[in-house]
């Protein structure tokens, strides 16, 4: 053992009175290091980091599938999949986070409901921390009007007070006793929500819209499958007696809760893990070039050591000990690296993906850190020791070590380097892809004006505006306000913004075009000067005016792609017709509109149809406003931001007591559709740009090597008249034929990830995986970088002096 130790501390001692080496090799590690822990860090926060419910593999989420993943269930299903068997309990939550007015305990604000019934805590198998859960009373229609606090809430809003069991909340200006407070392990769970109020479902519900969330607790040795089976078998016979055409076509069954939880984030996570393992990889690669060309250098003390009798296990320490301590180094610096990067990412990262909590440096990194730092420099140097000791002879004595450094050992050297062009074409392919989607985004013309506009959500108090009428007087009065703050051009209220993520938009269903059958559109119900204030091109007819008021004649206008579809593109005086619940409305069209990017530059161009709001129907906005708050929206001369003041006095005027929310301009509203697009590009982006540095920096190793392993030839054929730019291009053939091979091998591995990005693209909108117009891209910035690693070494070939490398010097 003291052997050992004695020969460790000795190759310490040397390797810290010339650090050069080992700083730089401890760098290239840390560097793949932090890449790699970094995304662990986000993964153990999103993924691994246990649910705070008990026996959480025991639930399940039911409903339809759609691509594998249940999206949503409808009251209706819900209480036709009641006493299935192996089910414990079923809870239903509302899947969307409306907005409700509350007053009490503090000023009046506009925050997120979640809606769910009695039955949802105790199958997640949570308790409240005070007070107690919903009774049936409490969760049937027209019952006593109760409310449950979040924790944060509660924390935040009334300072933690035990007392506030029993108090009065006003709830859209109806008062609502609170009854209990939630525990913050249901933060990890739910929706985002402040308040909890009761669905109140009614018995033998028709409503099939999926805004809802099932959570089933499955009995001891019961399978989500089997449950799955049950679903699709019950929900389709029932909708074979119904007669509904759609649903029997639809597929039905379940799905692990933890699994449902995270089917957004898990695509993105897997696909920024295995960029963070391409730029580990790519370091491993460059640190066994580093300790091959140390091992190398190493020969000739190491030939005469064996020459003096030293032992296999003195002549391997020295080796091992330097990439212990690289290794050690490495994990370190990398980690702390990795808790840098993550507190600068925090603001980009979904909130939905963290559960209301932040990624923080947990044990589990540093082992991951170490694990990977110690294994992999420990693995470098005995690669790099076996190969070089597998080319040493008796030459090393003679020469003096000036043979140490040779063709047989270069060819590991430039294997890896190919290696490392490939995994770096693979990887900016991928940054390719997205940087490529965000400037088609940029040039993508939207069918709408955003500039120079500044929005701002307000949800009328339901007990103060209880109906259409007096929705709509509220809005005209805003408007009118709106109108006379100096320097706005134009103001309109409306309930959807022309654009938007898919939570800011309203779907409508059971529309009819009379001669066909029933579809789905966007619904929107505008003011007067909606299409002028966007800038939204008048196609055919013409626009809403004052004159469409309730009672005078319903018209409606649709956009070209509706025109298209449904009328052939002659739209203009024929009838729609729209059923919801007992009541119907039909209304003529009165005009065609251009076509918007509903959803973002990278969104569809969906059917959409605009209603005057005087002439919205009671139904039609009842639903809404369970969903979404109204929009306002000013066009003002300057910065939009410069208004925000003077909006928010003008609405104190008009509704002294009603709160508002999300003021953005319009401009913001559009960059939060690329959110997604630039959460990928940042994270691949940066792993991107590590690889290049690395395998460029590699390949410029290799390359400087090499040359100087044939400094004697270089010399031999200057002295035989060969010119300098002869010795360029003889360096240059080399070195570019490995990079091509590496590209090539590129261009296959990228095209091999297309299943792994598929689920990606589609959530960013994009139909192609791969473009060529990014891969070539990629392949001239590889080619550029790579010809400039080997120009150095390549002049410096050229400058060789015959006459020393002669010598041998």
């Amino acid at each position: 053992m003291s052997i050992v130790l004695s020969e460790m501390w000795r190759a310490w001692r040397a390797s810290l009175r010339r650090p050069g080496f080992v700083l730089l090799a401890t760098a290239v590690l840390a560097l793949g290091i932090g890449a790699t822990a970094s995304v662990f860090m986000l993964i153990d926060q999103v993924l691994l980091k246990p649910l705070p419910v008990p026996q959480v593999s025991r639930l399940a989420v039911l409903g339809p599938l759609d691509g594998g993943q249940v999206s949503g269930i409808s009251p209706q299903q819900y209480q036709h999949l009641q006493s299935l068997s192996g089910v414990r309990s079923i809870g239903l939550m509302e899947r969307f986070t409306p907005t409700a007015n509350i007053a009490g305990g503090g000023a009046p604000e506009q925050v997120p409901v979640t809606y769910a019934d009695r039955h949802l805590l105790p199958t997640l198998g949570l308790h409240v921390q005070l007070g107690r859960n919903f009774n049936a009373q409490e969760d049937a229609p027209h019952g006593p009007k109760v409310v449950i606090l979040t924790h944060g809430f509660w924390l935040r809003r009334y300072g933690g007070d035990p007392d506030v069991i029993g108090r009065d909340m006003q709830v859209e200006g109806v008062p609502h006793a609170i009854i209990g407070v939630l525990p913050a392990s249901f933060d990890a769970v739910g929706n985002d929500g402040e308040i909890m109020l009761p669905t109140a479902l009614r018995a033998g519900s028709l409503d099939d819209g999926t805004n809802y969330m099932a959570v089933a607790r499955l009995d001891q040795g019961t399978t989500v499958a089997s449950v799955a089976q049950q679903v699709d078998a019950r929900l389709h016979a029932m909708y074979v007696q119904s007669g509904n055409k759609y649903w029997l076509h639809a597929r039905l069954g379940a799905q692990g809760f933890r699994e449902a939880m995270h089917a957004d984030s898990r695509p993105k996570l897997i696909l920024f893990l295995c960029s963070a393992l391409f730029v580990l990889l790519i370091a491993l690669v460059n640190l066994t070039n580093l300790m091959l060309l140390r091992s190398l250098s190493r020969n000739h003390d190491v030939a005469v050591r064996r020459a003096l009798g030293a032992t296999r296990l003195r002549l391997v320490l020295p080796v091992l000990a330097e990439g212990l301590l690289i290794g050690v180094g490495g994990a370190l610096l990398g980690v702390l690296l990795a808790a840098l990067a993550m507190a600068w990412l925090q603001h980009f990262i979904p909130a939905a993906w963290l559960s209301g909590g932040r990624v923080h440096l947990r044990a589990s990194v540093w082992v991951l850190g170490l694990t990977l730092g110690i294994a992999g420099a420990l693995l470098t140097a005995v690669l790099g020791l076996w190969r070089s000791h597998s080319g040493m002879s008796s030459d090393e004595l003679r020469e003096g070590g000036r043979s140490s450094i040779g063709v047989r050992s270069g060819r590991l050297g430039r294997a890896l380097v190919v290696v490392q062009m490939a995994l770096a074409m693979a990887l900016l392919s991928v940054a390719g892809v997205f940087l490529h989607t965000l400037y088609d985004a940029a040039r993508t013309p939207l069918g709408y004006a955003s500039q120079g506009i500044l929005t701002v959500d307000l949800a009328p108090m339901k007990a103060e505006y209880p109906d259409a009428a007096s929705v709509v007087s509220l809005s005209r009065r805003l408007v009118e306000r709106f109108r006379g703050i100096p320097g706005v051009d134009s103001a309109v209220g409306m309930t959807n913004l022309p654009g938007g993520t898919r939570f800011d938009q309203f779907n409508i269903g059971a529309l009819h075009a009379p001669g066909g059958e029933d579809f789905n559109s966007q619904y929107h119900a505008v003011g007067p000067g909606f299409f002028q204030l966007f800038g939204i091109h008048l196609l055919q007819g013409r626009a809403f005016s004052r004159n469409d008021i309730r009672g005078s004649e319903a018209v409606a206008i649709v956009n070209q792609a509706m025109a298209e579809k449904l009328y052939g593109g002659h739209a203009l005086g024929k009838t729609i017709q729209q059923f919801h619940g007992e009541s119907g409305w039909s209304a003529r069209i009165v005009g065609v509109v251009g076509n918007t990017k509903q959803f973002g530059p990278l969104g569809s161009e969906p059917m959409v149809l605009y209603v005057p709001l005087a002439q919205v129907s009671e139904d039609a906005l009842r639903v809404f406003r369970s969903f979404e708050p109204m929009r306002f929206t000013i066009r003002v001369h300057g910065d939009p931001n410069g208004y925000r003041e003077a909006l928010r006095q003008a609405i104190a005027e008009v509704a002294p007591d009603q709160p508002i929310a999300h003021m953005r301009t319009m401009s913001d509203v559009v960059a939060s559709t690329l959110d997604a697009v630039r959460l990928n590009l940042l994270l691949v982006g940066v792993f991107s740009a590590l690889s290049l540095l690395l395998a460029s920096a590699g390949l410029y190793a290799v390359m400087a090597v090499a040359v100087a392993a044939r400094e004697r030839e270089f010399g031999v054929r200057t002295a035989l008249g060969a010119s300098s730019s002869r010795l360029i291009q003889l360096v240059l053939r080399g070195g570019l034929l490995q990079i091509a091979i590496g590209l090539a091998l590129g261009v296959v591995l990228a095209l091999s990830f297309t299943s792994m990005l598929r689920a990606v693209m589609e959530q960013i909108g994009r139909s192609g995986l791969f473009d060529p117009g990014a891969m070539l891209c990629v392949a001239l910035t590889l080619s550029f970088a790579g010809l400039l690693a080997c120009l150095v070494p390549a002049l410096r070939a050229a400058r060789t002096p015959p006459m020393r490398a002669l010598r041998g010097e």
